[in-house]
């Protein structure tokens, strides 16, 4: 086992919302971290502007383009363990702009790769998902469950996957991939349905969503991030795929009524809006997760229970009401 107290680490997708979150952790652990950022014009670190002034004290922040291998070697120069999570994530976006989930989850990640590889890292965290199996052909997942590229962005993490995983087998770099499930809590974008769900709730008359029916197993973000530390530390998880996840499913519109029960608003309609269904056969419609190997590699299982973490998510996008557009359908 590995502890990463006094270890320099580096996060890629710092500013994204797991990344935050896991900058946090990883300060209150006393490693010394560098991150990327993607460059923008206002300098802005995007969700790691929100993190506790500790969490912020000890960062080394590289603002840049994880396509930009320059920018990446130099990043990972004298890392002990690299957590790559920088990625275009957002399914309805990689139908309009689907060239940009390949230069940024596949070239990128074999940036992080080959860099990583090249200045002899320790130990390689490669963040998957669970969009990569596709409608579940059994249920609960493992990680033996065929992989099924329903969207440009799960095609683009199968094989940024498929490349992460080449590298342990052909070079022997110490590589070890995480598979969350739906990861949810403070900080998440406009982009996903809970965040969606909390705001227009907030707002609106209505809830309008895509399709109710798709299965998720949802899984809080602290829970999520100490399977991503549990990753890291452990010397098991070289060389293995690891799911993540509650081992729980619910439909969006159950989800829809829990959150509008937990907001003491019961009766609010909540509808399927045909503008934000996926195309049919792009739909994922059933998502459960078999953590079983996280359980036994990793000794990882989660603690927060979906009403725990839907209650604290639902205080934060309260207190921060002003980032979401509710108006809006943010692909």
């Amino acid at each position: 086992m590995v502890h990463l107290k006094g270890k320099t680490v580096l996060v890629t997708g710092a500013g994204g919302f797991i990344g935050s979150h896991l900058v946090e952790s990883l300060a209150a652990k006393g490693a010394e971290i560098k991150t990327i950022v993607r460059y923008n014009s206002r300098n802005d670190w995007g969700m790691l502007e929100g993190i506790s002034p500790d969490g912020k004290k000890h960062l080394d922040v590289t603002t840049g383009d994880i396509t930009d291998y320059g920018l990446v070697k130099k990043a990972v120069k004298d890392c002990d363990v690299v957590f790559h999570l920088a990625a275009l994530i957002g399914i309805p976006y990689s139908y309009v702009a689907p060239e940009s989930y390949v230069n940024t989850n596949i070239r990128g990640t074999l940036n992080i790769m080959q860099a990583s590889m090249e200045e002899g890292v320790g130990k390689i965290v490669h963040t998957s998902t669970s969009e990569v199996y596709g409608t579940a052909r059994y249920v609960p997942i493992d990680e033996d469950h065929p992989l099924q590229g329903q969207s440009p962005y799960s095609a683009s993490k199968i094989g940024a996957d498929m490349l992460a995983h080449s590298y342990f087998l052909s070079f022997e770099t110490p590589v070890a991939i995480i598979r969350p499930f739906n990861t949810f809590g403070p900080r998440q974008s406009a982009r996903a349905v809970i965040p969606t769900i909390i705001s227009q709730a907030l707002s609106a008359k209505e809830i309008r969503l895509g399709s109710l029916e798709p299965v998720r197993d949802l899984t809080y973000v602290k829970d999520t991030v100490n399977g991503f530390i549990k990753v890291a530390e452990s010397g098991k998880s070289v060389g293995e795929i690891i799911n993540v996840g509650n081992g729980k499913g619910i439909t969006i519109g159950d989800l829809a009524r829990k959150i509008l029960d937990l907001m003491g608003i019961p009766d609010m309609p909540v509808r399927a809006d045909e503008e934000r269904y996926r195309p049919e056969k792009s739909e994922v419609m059933e998502l459960i997760c078999n953590n079983a190997k996280a359980r036994e590699l990793l000794g990882w299982s989660p603690e927060y229970s979906l009403a725990e973490g839907l209650q604290e998510t639902i205080t934060w996008v309260s207190a921060n009401r002003q980032i979401y557009k509710p108006d809006r359908y943010t692909i």
